[in-house]
């Protein structure tokens, strides 16, 4: 069985920064795709960044310039790291992970148990 256990959220002041951690643990052959999802109260999860093994990144829009996403494969983990935050990014942040239980295996999405971050003075 395969977890995400998230850790990092909190309460931080508008301007403020934190850093998300995601580690996946278990049995499994390796971790490819790794992203941050988050969902505010009302609203439909959205996708915030992505990772892929080999360090390829992506972000939406609405955080570029102001978080960043890493891994460290030795680990399994991803990290994003939030900086000039705002009161609109307020939400369970949500880990997503691609994966495969065995080498050469298709690989398996899991989600981790989300982590609340709450940007308010």
């Amino acid at each position: 069985q395969v977890q995400l256990v998230e850790s990092g959220g909190g309460l931080v002041q508008p301007g403020g920064s934190l850093r998300l951690s995601c580690a996946a643990s278990g049995s499994f052959s390796r971790v490819d795709g790794m992203a941050w999802y988050r969902q505010a109260p009302g609203k439909q999860r959205e996708l915030v960044a992505t990772t892929t093994r080999y360090g390829t990144t992506t972000y939406a829009d609405s955080v570029k310039g102001r978080f960043t996403i890493s891994r460290d494969n030795a680990k399994n983990t991803v990290y994003l790291h939030m900086n000039s935050l705002k009161p609109e990014d307020t939400a369970v942040y949500y880990c997503n992970a691609n994966v495969s239980p065995a080498p050469w295996a298709t690989g398996v999405y899991y989600w981790g148990q989300g982590t609340q971050v709450t940007v308010s003075s």
